[in-house]
């Protein structure tokens, strides 16, 4: 039995990749500084759970097959000192899934946006046409109890993210899963406390695309237009195949394909989700489906969490929940619910959460992206922007940035759900935008005004 020990074992990917290893057959422990929900329930119904929070370096013996350590561990973490005195393998999660797959084909989808929908529509269309693959995606999904999947199928799904791979690794985690098939949807400055520097930026998905082998495929969004030039330019002998968004209308709020044959209903909407679901479907032909088997599957997608969710909602109005924290996803999202439904008003509500979203020296990136709100709506927590040492924005500066006079700022988050409580949601779409959870505020009232 082999044995394997988590440092910061409490993060999304890093946790249910330990539950994976568990379902595997693989003895698992772990630690970190602090776990919450739904990590630390799920940990404990595996019986992983550390059984107090902290570092522990009697925890590291020869015994361990090797170390996984999170993004979220220090470089001086005296867990990894110590496995590094004793020889044990360390590995990035990124290097243990390669390690892990490196007899499988593996698909890689990457960009700034569009990589957790994309790969989710994968994996719905080919478990419902029963092809048997593995993956690791970064958003929890229908029909899949984790977010991780390793066995001895041919075949692995990859959600490749251009963060920073680990303490020890300062490379962007898609370039250790060594591609076959790589996608790349879009490329718009993101992390902006690793990639201060847009061409260094840019720079990595050109890196990304130059890896690609011979045998293998580069599929890449040609409607994005620094996405096609770093395609175009790059020199490589396997197949490129660009794609757009998927021709389709929309009738009563309804989303169909336009296909050869057939008007397809799919329960996405939005340009953005018609170039994702392009891109998804480029793979599964590629995987060896037919456009037939993917129309078929497509039509019970319903969308990853988070993702454009419908947390509530009647015939005249919706309340919509979206991971969107970055300028292009704040704006795609945005365009999309308006699109969909324009005769709705719409009121949307971004959280600024992130380093890049707090940085006043990144706010500009964020003109025009809530053009499409009739009312805009920013939330700045206080707490978040000090914990970053970062200096609180004033409502004229992000007036200023997001190009929006009449934008409405909110630093408490009882003043906003008061905003938000009061409005009359009479044909009328909200749209909450956060990588947060707005100091976790209650939603339940909010939602009873749908219903």
């Amino acid at each position: 039995m082999k044995k394997y020990h988590f440092i910061a074992i409490g993060g999304a990917v890093m946790h249910n990749l330990a539950l994976a290893l568990v379902e595997k057959g693989y003895q698992v422990t772990g630690s970190d500084d602090e776990i919450y929900e739904p990590s630390k329930t799920r940990l404990q119904q595996a019986g992983i759970l550390p059984d107090q929070y902290g570092w522990f370096p009697d925890k590291i013996s020869p015994e361990l097959d090797g170390i996984i350590l999170g993004m979220h561990a220090r470089i001086d973490n005296p867990e990894l000192i110590k496995a590094q005195e004793l020889g044990i393998p360390v590995y990035s999660f990124p290097e243990f899934i390669f390690n892990q797959s490196k007899e499988k084909k593996r698909v890689v989808i990457a960009g700034s946006h569009g990589k957790t929908s994309i790969t989710s529509i994968i994996l719905h269309v080919l478990k419902d046409q029963k092809v048997d693959f593995d993956y690791l995606v970064g958003a929890q999904i229908e029909g899949f109890n984790l977010m991780v999947r390793l066995s001895d199928a041919p075949i692995i799904i990859i959600e490749g993210d251009e963060y920073l791979t680990s303490p020890l690794d300062r490379t962007p985690k898609f370039f250790h899963y060594k591609h076959d098939i790589v996608l790349v949807s879009g490329i718009a400055w993101d992390h902006f406390n690793v990639f201060p520097d847009f061409g260094e930026y840019k720079d990595q998905f050109s890196q990304l695309m130059e890896k690609t082998p011979e045998s293998g495929e580069l599929i890449y969004c040609d409607s994005d237009l620094l996405v096609k030039e770093a395609a175009e330019k790059v020199e490589i002998k396997s197949l490129k195949t660009p794609y757009k968004a998927h021709p389709a209308t929309i009738e009563g709020g309804k989303t169909f394909l336009k296909t050869e044959n057939d008007l397809i209903p799919i329960q996405i909407f939005g340009e953005h989700n018609l170039q994702n679901l392009q891109g998804a479907m480029n793979i599964c032909l590629s995987l060896g489906l037919s456009k037939g088997q993917f129309y078929t599957s497509i039509q019970s997608f319903k969308g990853a969490a988070k993702r454009q969710e419908q947390i509530a909602g009647n015939e005249q109005s919706t309340m919509f929940r979206d991971f969107a924290h970055a300028p292009s996803k704040l704006k795609a999202t945005a365009n999309a619910v308006k699109t969909q439904f324009p005769e709705r008003t719409l009121i949307a509500v971004q959280e600024l959460h992130t380093y890049s979203s707090l940085n006043k020296d990144f706010l500009p990136n964020y003109a025009g992206s809530m053009d499409a709100a009739d009312i805009a709506v920013i939330y700045l927590n206080p707490h978040a922007a000090a914990l970053k040492k970062l200096e609180l924005m004033d409502e004229a500066t992000l007036r200023k940035g997001f190009e929006r006079d009449d934008l409405k700022l909110f630093t408490d988050s009882n003043q906003l759900k008061d905003f938000l409580l009061s409005q009359d949601y009479s044909n009328t779409n909200l749209l909450l935008m956060s990588s947060g959870n707005y100091d976790n505020m209650d939603l339940t009232e909010l939602k009873a005004k749908f219903n």
